[in-house]
């Protein structure tokens, strides 16, 4: 089976021995061996000559804003649209996820109460997951065909999903604490309130759940669904 993965953003140059790309911790995250990958650089551009050119797709994140004027997010938007309507298995992730609810009709915006950063705890449907976080935009007004999986108190629509071929989460869980552990040095200082890094810091050894929802993704890859 043959993942596409959309990417919107690009790591930080100084963080190139933790991970050149985004689209490298999708794979290290749901495995090489399971599935065969092919990346699309649509922040630069770069589509997908036809939605059969993959399976499925993931959309990674990004330091850009779903509501911001770009070239690339019209024609993502419309991509989106398009793989809903095909029921090809989509995930996205922080920007990922903030983008498919906007390109399927909720409204996302940068949030009054500001970031959420490093390891955070969610409640999907009464069981708990703790997943690394890195964002100050939310989805603020909820797609009308969509289901809220999971939320927290500082997220109300933390998880989002669509039948059973779309499911997406603010947070990422594609991030180990290495890799939060960059961001805070090389994007969070003079940028996010330095208590909330301070407090990210403090969580780097803790245990995330991010395995969990890689067999989410998984079987939403083979069209299993997500529960």
């Amino acid at each position: 089976m043959k993942i596409g993965i959309l990417q919107t953003g690009h790591t930080p140059a100084e963080m190139a021995e933790i991970a050149p790309d985004y689209a490298l911790l999708f794979r290290a995250m749901l495995g090489d061996g399971n599935f065969e990958y092919q990346t699309w650089n649509v922040v630069d551009g770069d589509f997908p000559n036809s939605v059969d050119a993959a399976d499925g797709y993931i959309i990674t994140g990004s330091r850009h804003g779903a509501y911001e004027d770009h070239p690339w997010i019209p024609p993502l938007e419309a991509l989106i649209r398009e793989i809903y309507a095909s029921k090809k298995p989509l995930f996205g992730a922080c920007f990922g996820h903030q983008i498919i609810a906007q390109a399927l009709g909720g409204k996302v915006e940068k949030f009054k109460d500001g970031w959420s950063v490093g390891l955070q705890t969610y409640d999907f449907g009464g069981k708990t997951l703790d997943l690394n976080a890195w964002h100050q935009d939310q989805v603020v007004e909820l797609p009308p065909e969509a289901r809220v999986v999971a939320s927290s108190p500082f997220c109300k629509y933390a998880a989002l999903a669509w039948d059973d071929h779309v499911f997406t989460t603010q947070a990422h869980p594609e991030f180990q604490s290495d890799f939060i552990k960059g961001l805070i040095d090389y994007r969070g200082k003079g940028v996010v309130p330095e208590g909330l890094l301070q407090e990210a810091e403090i969580h780097l050894p803790d245990q995330n759940d991010n395995v969990q929802i890689a067999e989410t993704v998984t079987r939403l890859m083979h069209g299993k669904g997500i529960s």
